[in-house]
């Protein structure tokens, strides 16, 4: 069709004078995507080596780890009597005790070194007791137990060179919870509240779910995710893990087949955020060496493809609830208290 003589004239004039003539409007750019966030986790915290190990790794990766501390880790053996545990006898626990002042000397250096490199240090009861039925009173018994052994750790167990920071880290820092055998209740929550944590990390999910609040305490979940040939799903830690592979006994990890399992099991539910909605990721382990370490390979290899990533953020899980909750000054500093 013959263009029009005055469509044309038109089209100059505008050229001249310097006015657009209605190009397309370009597409808004796409919103950006949130960074993908990893939550690692280690419950227990006696062996040494593990911390040693655990602290090479983020270097390596640049991850910041959580580090749940039982309480119990910090006080030698000779000494295990200071410790009450409600409902059972003075002495009683179900991890054992530092086997000596040395040893406990030892772990107190690695939790120092772990929290100045940017770790997070939380808390996991005293000694590994199933507190379901626990009253709020019973939690706040071992919340206050923590805090004393965590705070006089040194002086506890006649160990010198106890750093000047040490107790306000101890009264002021440790502001996360996982309850041993992730066994919960009312009680629990009504004494995290009281005792002033910021964060429990003690409840299972289907999948990733995004962390909630209740009574002002950012609740975490560890995720089941699906696991191994037919995709059944387990809780992302290490015992459940060991559990499924080899009924709870230990078994050479013949072919790495564990390990590859683990892998491809942590991976999976990695790429499968990173693609949809970007719901945090949380892995729970232990410092015990499962089936001969195999968690923790696949683990060191999870966090080597993913840690380093720009579009993935490793981080503890103080730093997220910093960075995404505010904070409420007056619970501060008032743990177990």
């Amino acid at each position: 069709m013959p263009v029009s003589p005055l469509r044309i004239l038109f089209a100059c004039l505008c050229a001249t004078a310097g006015i657009a003539t209605s190009p397309a409007a370009a597409d808004p750019p796409a919103p950006a995507r949130p960074t993908q966030v990893v939550l690692i986790s280690f419950d227990g915290n006696r062996e040494v080596a593990q911390w040693q190990r655990s602290r090479t790794l983020a270097a390596v990766t640049g991850a910041r780890f959580t580090y749940f501390l039982s309480c119990v880790n910090l006080i030698a053996r000779e000494n295990r009597a200071l410790y009450r545990p409600p409902g059972k006898k003075a002495g009683s626990s179900n991890v054992g005790f530092g086997s000596s002042k040395s040893d406990v000397a030892e772990r107190l250096a690695q939790i120092w070194n772990a929290r100045a490199e940017g770790h997070d240090i939380a808390g996991h009861a005293c000694g590994h007791f199933d507190g379901k039925g626990w009253s709020t009173a019973q939690w706040m018994s071992e919340f206050t137990a923590f805090r004393t052994f965590v705070r006089d750790a040194y002086a506890l167990n006649g160990i010198p060179g106890e750093r000047a920071e040490w107790k306000q880290f101890a009264e002021t820092e440790i502001t996360g919870f996982r309850a041993p055998y992730l066994s919960t209740g009312a009680n629990l929550d009504a004494a995290l509240v009281r005792a002033g944590y910021r964060y429990n990390a003690s409840a299972v999910s289907r999948g990733p779910v995004e962390p909630g609040e209740k009574d002002g305490v950012v609740q975490f979940a560890l995720p089941l995710i699906p696991e191994g040939p037919n995709g059944r799903r387990v809780i992302a830690m290490d015992y459940n893990l060991f559990v499924r592979h080899s009924g709870g006994f230990e078994r050479e990890d013949a072919g790495a087949v564990f390990e590859n399992r683990a892998y491809t099991a942590f991976k999976a539910a990695f790429d499968e955020q990173l693609a949809g909605k970007r719901i945090p990721l949380e892995i729970g382990l232990h410092f015990t060496l499962m089936n001969g370490g195999a968690y923790w390979r696949a683990l060191e290899r999870f966090a080597r493809d993913v840690c380093l990533r720009a579009d993935t953020a490793c981080i503890s899980y103080a730093d997220y609830v910093s960075r995404h909750r505010p904070v409420d000054a007056s619970k501060v500093g008032n743990i177990g208290g």
